[in-house]
């Protein structure tokens, strides 16, 4: 599957909401995540932008938890972020684990967030707040297969596609990084 997404940054949460009900979109999700990062020591699936995850997912809407095995490569970050998406539910983060460790694959990072998301149309917009020593801000992601649709709902929001970047969470944290060194 084909992920087309893009984030805006240093959001305030409550407006965000507050447009989110304005141009009718309907929350989806309320959950606390717990997002295990796997890769092989040489780092190579992070170092070819991508990698293995295995998400436990607090589900508050429905009061149970979920666990996601995945795998995700970049193809393009021209204009949007897409991605080479890989997901399936799993029963057992365990015996994920064990899998991810049988061929090598190691943990490299966990990291919680809250997110909610809310659908518009065909459109995810997801509201992540992260553990502030891994994000210091909260973002949303917008993410569709259709691009009309995104660019309709970065206008709805009030934002320009300007506003937007098709960059990875880590590498918007390195560019905030290295603007903090100048």
């Amino acid at each position: 599957m084909k992920e087309i997404e893009l984030r805006i940054i240093d959001i305030d949460v409550q407006e965000m909401r507050i447009k989110l009900l304005n141009i009718n979109a309907i929350k989806v999700k309320q959950e606390n995540q717990i997002n295990n990062i796997y890769d092989f020591s040489d780092k190579r699936l992070l170092n070819d932008k991508g990698y293995a995850r295995i998400r436990t997912v607090q589900d508050e809407l429905t009061n149970s938890t979920i666990h996601y095995i995945t795998t995700k490569k970049l193809i393009s970050q021209e204009k949007y972020k897409i991605m080479d998406e890989h997901e399936s539910e799993i029963k057992d983060a365990v015996a994920a684990k064990g899998i991810f460790e049988s061929l090598g694959l190691e943990l490299i990072q966990s990291i919680k967030k809250y997110r909610e998301s809310y659908r518009y149309k065909n459109t995810l917009i997801e509201i992540d707040i992260n553990e502030k020593t891994f994000c210091p801000f909260p973002y949303i992601e917008i993410e569709s297969e259709y691009e009309s649709e995104i660019e309709e709902v970065v206008a709805l929001l009030g934002y320009r596609l300007e506003d937007t970047t098709a960059k990875s969470i880590y590498e918007i944290l390195k560019s905030k990084k290295s603007l903090k060194g100048l």
